[in-house]
């Protein structure tokens, strides 16, 4: 698949250069009045289908809202249990788990939630994590979620088999956070205080080439960085890391899952979301973290194509963190939805492929997330 502004007059409802949606459609509202590349960036993160400003998005849009979820038809006995309760404060360290489960914009967030931890919200239920907080966003600049929202993130915790797991909304971001990286300290202490098994960070992405469509998940172990901007100097800036071989006995059955919400996806897909997977060490099918807001784009702009299936903003820190651990990291994945396609840069700045794909994340990037939460189910039943 590749998008346009036509595609987006079909499967968006309007054309976001000639015809953009209202300030009042914009959690970051710079984001509305100056469309630049970190202002997109910034709104990708905040934006919020259920707050006032999604919903007014929702009503621009032929779009839809998570209020149309399906629930899903679970294998017997493999369903979801969300905690009712948990024990401990927000100041105090994360419970222990068997997996944990990270995820990282709003929407993501919400979608995430919806699947693995069925009648809590990360926005409105999940407790706040302060753990540590005053010593970590010491290291973060002034403007970033964490410090703006007095936490770390927010989390949860769910049954699915006999395995339990701690799904967290991260509000720390590699690409927020600022120069001195604490993301690393976020990863570091939450994989020391739950002691997981497997650890999945999960959630939308840009895919790289035309053989995907959004809604698509990418299941590697493999993730590498791209970065050619603010940490072009450092030691990890081409480096690329690999975990163990997913187990992908039920990944299969995740794409059967896919029916139940997949009429929500762009009506422009020509076919049911596919699960690609990816081995370890295959760089060509890796997660490709970038410090930049980049996207694939027909005249390969950002020099991505080949590089590996999907960009994003954030994963390889895990597998950074995990190298540093050494003998006591656990088994990692990256799961990841292409939330939007390649863009085509025919007729288009950059800013405005920047907004397009912005755009077609806020109408889409909770319903491809749904992909990736059921992939990650897949993921920990398998083991």
């Amino acid at each position: 698949m590749i998008v346009d502004r036509r595609w987006a007059i079909r499967n968006l409802g309007f054309d976001p250069i000639v015809s953009p949606p209202p300030s009042a459609t914009f959690a970051v509202r710079e984001a509305a009045a100056r469309p630049s590349l970190e202002n997109l960036q910034r709104e990708i993160i905040e934006f919020d289908s259920e707050a006032p400003h999604g919903r007014e998005f929702l009503a621009y849009t032929t779009a839809t809202g998570l209020s149309r979820f399906t629930d899903i038809a679970w294998p017997a006995s493999l369903a979801p249990r969300a905690a009712k309760t948990l024990k401990g404060r927000s100041s105090s360290p994360l419970p222990r788990a068997d997996v944990l489960v990270v995820t990282w914009t709003v929407d993501e967030g919400h979608a995430t939630s919806r699947v693995l931890t069925p009648g809590m919200d990360s926005r409105n239920d999940y407790r706040p994590y302060t753990h540590n907080y005053s010593a970590i966003s010491r290291k973060m600049v002034g403007r970033c979620p964490a410090r703006q929202l007095k936490r770390l993130g927010t989390y949860w915790m769910t049954t699915i088999g006999q395995r339990s797991v701690l799904v967290f909304k991260s509000d720390s971001h590699m690409s927020q956070d600022g120069p001195q990286l604490p993301n690393i300290d976020v990863w570091r202490q939450i994989i020391t205080e739950v002691r997981p098994q497997l650890v999945l960070t999960t959630g939308t992405a840009g895919g790289i080439g035309k053989q995907f469509e959004v809604g698509d998940v990418i299941v590697s172990p493999t993730v590498r960085f791209d970065c050619k901007k603010k940490f072009k100097s450092r030691p990890f800036h081409d480096a690329s890391y690999s975990s163990v071989p997913a187990k992908t006995k039920y990944l299969a059955t995740a794409r059967r899952l896919f029916k139940a919400n997949a009429t929500q996806l762009p009506k422009d897909n020509a076919r049911r979301p596919r699960i690609f997977t990816s081995a370890p060490g295959a760089l060509a099918r890796s997660v490709v973290t970038t410090d930049f807001f980049g996207f694939d784009t027909s005249n390969d702009y950002y020099q991505l194509q080949g590089l590996g299936y999907v960009s994003e903003m954030g994963d390889a820190v895990l597998g950074l963190v995990c190298q540093e651990l050494g003998a006591q990291a656990p088994r990692y994945v990256a799961v990841r939805n292409v939330s939007d396609p390649q863009i085509r840069a025919d007729g288009m700045t950059l800013q405005q492929q920047a907004a397009l794909a912005a755009q077609i994340y806020k109408a889409y990037g909770r319903w491809s997330t749904v992909c990736s939460a059921i992939a990650c189910w897949a993921l920990i039943v398998a083991g």
